[in-house]
């Protein structure tokens, strides 16, 4: 069962108060695929990068059983770059420096040896690279999963809503959720977000958990309490790759799997946070990521005799 991803492959440099990188390898595409690569595989990259993006991180994708055949290298221009500060409470950041670089030009292409794959997770592009992508699949994929920004909603509303006729799964924040629909509460948000077309909804709220919407079912997982929290760079990312990698590996798009599919993205996003960049999720084994699932579950199970 193979997914297939789309999404920026880039440098970063982070500031936390925790320390700061002023060059590590990022790029929603790239925190996808480690993310995904533990549950399913191959893992099908499409992406963009320059002639600046280490060989190495290419082969070690290569090698977790990422193919790689529609990512672009431009010869003569830079990967894209990003640089952020976070504050005290890690939830908000500000954006230093975005260099588009070879991002500016990206029109995806999906090769021939992807087509007939069954997932596909769009990452935060431009709502109309997002249909072009949708558009390039012979054969519609079984799930279609997207993620935006607030961006998007402020410069390219009407492409955003068509293609959100097109997909299963929007994944957004709440303050994303919020202002897609204008409405302060996340229920109220939720319901009109999934008349806009996706049957499934996913709200992330960082350090809180994440909220999965159906009709009218509602899941709530938490997030786990960690001591430390690194660097949020990518926990999203990861979160989506944790969900996907699950489901296709699986193949069952219920909502109940989708619970499952939750707390596994939860979990591979908890170890993301913990180092910079995507340093942690390379280190993790099968026994780490059961483990946490585990911790995971104590969380939230309990029994209650009702009197």
């Amino acid at each position: 069962m193979a997914l297939i991803t789309v999404g920026s492959m880039a440098f970063d440099a982070i500031e936390t108060p925790f320390g700061k990188v002023d060059k590590i390898v990022g790029g929603a595409a790239t925190y996808v695929a480690y993310a995904a690569a533990n549950f399913v595989t191959p893992v099908q990259q499409v992406s963009i990068v320059g002639y600046d993006f280490p060989k190495e991180e290419m082969e070690e994708l290569k090698r977790r059983g990422v193919q790689l055949d529609g990512v672009e290298i431009v010869a003569d221009k830079k990967s894209f770059f990003w640089s952020g500060r976070y504050h005290e409470d890690m939830n908000s950041r500000d954006t230093l420096v975005t260099d588009l670089n070879v991002l500016a030009d990206f029109n995806p292409k999906v090769p021939d040896s992807y087509q007939g794959s069954e997932y596909l997770m769009l990452g935060n592009l431009a709502p109309a690279t997002q249909i072009s992508v949708i558009k390039q699949m012979k054969k519609r994929p079984k799930l279609i999963a997207m993620d935006t920004m607030n961006f998007w909603m402020e410069i390219a509303m009407d492409d955003l809503k068509e293609v959100l006729t097109m997909v299963d799964i929007l994944m957004v924040n709440d303050a994303e959720a919020r202002q897609l629909t204008g409405q302060f509460s996340l229920v109220k948000a939720a319901k009109q977000i999934l008349k806009m077309g996706p049957k499934f909804l996913v709200i992330k709220k960082g350090e809180h958990g994440a909220l999965l919407f159906h009709e009218d079912s509602v899941f709530f997982a938490p997030a786990l309490p960690l001591e430390e929290v690194f660097d949020p760079t990518g926990a999203g990312d990861t979160f989506a790759g944790g969900f996907m990698g699950h489901i296709a590996k699986t193949g069952d798009i219920s909502f109940d799997n989708m619970k499952r599919a939750i707390i596994i993205g939860s979990a591979m996003a908890s170890f993301c946070v913990e180092k910079f960049g995507a340093t942690r999720l390379k280190e993790l084994t099968r026994k780490d990521i059961d483990r946490r699932v585990e911790q995971f579950k104590e969380l939230v199970n309990f029994e209650i005799e009702l009197v």
